[in-house]
């Protein structure tokens, strides 16, 4: 079983309630959505192809046991399934960060999922695979990236209707350098809104241009 590989490093982790722990980030090669304000274009394309067993052990080398396949989009590859499912067995904790246009419902249960739901500024409202919000279970997390109030309002309404914040830790973060944090932050607080304000750690840390951190 062979994936395509754009990165694997170690970091802290960026973002969700695991924001600030040491952890391996393998980053797949590809993405089907094209989000106006993605931060990531340069793993849409190029990579290595590698063997799942040559993953493990570069893993394996870092010495850390908290583990995240994000992208791109990491589902797009048959073999994310069993890779995850492999680290799982060997007493990995695993994170998954999709963007939530694919069918989360094969993920090694033993697997955190955190699910991107689109809102109408990425210009890829309409590619979000609703049925994964009936899927979530204890562990997951969602994450809403907004550009603009109009998303806020948006993302609001979708919240408060399907009662999402009650089942799963719900995170706003605003769109690097196109949404202030302080007027995401008022917003929130003005409409006692029960979702967590989430800034990514590590554009804070090493600035927004870097990689591989």
């Amino acid at each position: 079983m062979r994936l395509k590989v754009h990165e694997i490093f170690c970091s802290l982790q960026g973002e969700s309630t695991h924001a600030g722990r040491r952890c391996v980030l393998i980053r797949l090669t590809g993405c089907q959505m094209r989000c106006h304000w993605c931060d990531t274009p340069y793993a849409f394309y190029d990579g290595q192809w590698m063997e799942l067993e040559e993953i493990l052990e570069v893993v394996e080398g870092f010495d850390c046991r908290l583990v995240e396949l994000t992208g791109g989009e990491p589902l797009l590859q048959p073999g994310a399934l069993p890779l995850m499912a492999t680290l799982c067995d060997r007493g990995y904790e695993v994170l998954l960060e999709t963007g939530g246009g694919l069918d989360i419902g094969e993920v090694d249960p033993r697997v955190r999922r955190i699910v991107d739901v689109k809102c109408p500024g990425s210009g890829e409202a309409d590619h979000n695979f609703w049925p994964n919000l009936d899927r979530l279970r204890s562990g997951d997390e969602l994450k809403f990236v907004l550009a603009d109030e109009a998303d806020y309002q948006w993302a609001r309404a979708l919240v408060e209707e399907r009662g999402l914040a009650s089942s799963v830790p719900v995170h706003f973060s605003p769109v690097h350098s196109t949404l202030e944090p302080t007027d995401l932050a008022a917003w929130i607080l003005r409409d006692r809104l029960p979702v967590r304000l989430q800034l990514q750690l590590h554009k804070l840390l090493w600035g927004a241009e870097a990689t591989g951190v």
